[in-house]
């Protein structure tokens, strides 16, 4: 591997943690549990179904009203925190999933499930986000890139780790249990008071009406590629249109309009997005295919999937000191690469061989990884410091919306394809992700040519 050490890696008189490693420590465990709530619910749902007699429709709004909530809440605390102290935030967050997760487990009607979800959604979606514009505020640039690839990493293990975990809580103790497991968040509070750093609140409003209206956009977007109701469609477009105005319009945006303008930051965005789409597709085809195709048990699935999240969870300390030491360009140059090339091999191998899935999903967990790492640490060097907040928050808006988007997609895409065997469906839909691929290679390239104008400039 010939790399040259990065010269843009100098030292930082930014404010540091006081103990930064047991902060990373407490934060990777919120995240792990955080995303566990998001992926392991989904072996829950025929149980929740049985229970309350209700259809598979209606029981799907456990899945994606959660994902919608969780989308808006990382924006909605990511902007918040360019005014409120992060502290203050992160430990209401702790507060509002964990609390939220023990009155799930006593639901006994389906729509206080639901509604548990959703605050859930609430509060874990902030943790994400909350956590990178903590890294970006106190930890300097020439160790920022170990901290990200940590955040990821236990990001692939939350998402790998869910389906294995939830599937054998639903099989031996039953769905409600999964509450209890997600409430666990709440032993992490003393950690949050003590270490996390203590700031003053700074001068600033919260513009309610484009956060309202950019959530509504987003909703109706996303229904409407559940549903195909043209009226959910206009809805969503008439919403973002009337936030787009509002972001134009007052003096301190729920988005700032200056982020819609940075090239660089906009090719970024796009990349992760791709890579999000990529991700969250298979694992939502994956254990369909095992479980559907190959005949395993949910459980049995779900160790076949975690042994790629395990990957990524060993090499991320590689990825972070490479990142630190090297910077982003290696990652950002082969990532969509190795992306393009896994997608491509489920192509090919999904409806025939286990094993090569296996070993297939090893290698996108990887690249997914690495490149997510070396995105989030290269946004916090293409934004000024008074955009952080908002743009990472939109950052993690558009990748958790585009993830949820590409499994509705997906979803669609099997339905279309139900006259065809499970093999050939499955195939089909990976090679249309592999355009989707395509589209994320070209991006670096793209990316290459504005840095380089830039510099220049």
């Amino acid at each position: 591997m010939n790399l040259v050490k990065n010269p843009s890696v100098v030292k930082s008189d930014q404010p540091l943690l006081e103990r930064e490693g047991f902060t990373i420590i407490a934060i990777s465990i919120a995240l792990v549990l955080a995303i566990m709530n998001t992926s392991m619910f989904n072996l829950a749902l025929s149980n929740v179904i049985w229970d309350f007699k209700i259809s598979s429709a209606t029981a799907a709004w456990i899945v994606s009203g959660y994902s919608i909530m969780f989308a808006v809440s990382s924006i909605t605390f990511s902007r918040l925190s360019d005014f409120i102290p992060l502290r203050r935030l992160l430990i209401i967050e702790v507060l509002v999933l964990g609390t939220a997760s023990l009155v799930g487990f006593f639901s006994n009607s389906f729509l206080t499930l639901l509604l548990c979800r959703i605050v859930q959604a609430a509060g874990a979606g902030g943790i994400i986000s909350l956590s990178m514009v903590l890294y970006t505020r106190y930890i300097p640039i020439e160790r920022r890139g170990a901290a990200m690839a940590i955040n990821m990493s236990a990001v692939s293990l939350g998402l790998g780790s869910g389906p294995v975990v939830g599937g054998l809580i639903v099989e031996n103790l039953g769905w409600h249990w999964l509450f209890i497991l997600t409430s666990l968040v709440l032993l992490l509070l003393p950690l949050f008071v003590l270490f996390l750093p203590r700031e003053l609140p700074r001068n600033g409003s919260f513009d309610f009406l484009g956060g309202v209206l950019l959530a509504l956009g987003t909703t109706f977007l996303l229904l409407f590629t559940t549903n195909q109701l043209w009226v959910m469609l206009i809805i969503g477009l008439i919403a973002l249109i009337l936030f787009v105005v509002r972001i134009r319009k007052t003096p301190e945006p729920f988005v700032l309009p200056s982020l819609f303008t940075n090239r660089r930051f906009l090719v970024l965005v796009l990349l992760g997005m791709t890579g999000y789409i990529c991700n969250f597709s298979t694992l939502f085809l994956l254990p369909q295919i095992l479980t559907q195709n190959f005949h395993f048990t949910p459980g049995t699935a779900g160790l076949i999937i975690f042994p790629g999240s395990l990957l990524a969870i060993i090499s991320s300390r590689k990825v972070g000191r490479v990142i630190d030491s090297y910077g982003n360009s290696y990652f950002l140059k082969y990532g969509p690469i190795v992306l393009l090339f896994s997608i491509i091999l489920f192509a090919f191998l999904i409806g025939h061989s286990w094993i090569g899935a296996m070993i297939t999903y090893m290698i996108l967990s990887l690249a997914f990884t690495a490149l997510s790492s070396c995105l989030s640490n290269e946004i916090s060097r293409v934004l000024d410091r008074k955009l952080i907040g908002s743009g990472m928050g939109l950052y993690q808006l558009l990748q958790f919306f585009s993830g949820a988007f590409g499994v509705a997609i997906v979803a669609l895409a099997l339905e279309k394809q139900h006259q065809l065997t499970l093999a050939a469906a499955y195939s089909n839909i990976y090679w249309g992700l592999s355009v989707l691929a395509v589209v994320g290679v070209l991006s670096t390239i793209l990316y290459k040519k504005y840095t380089t104008v830039t510099q220049a400039s």
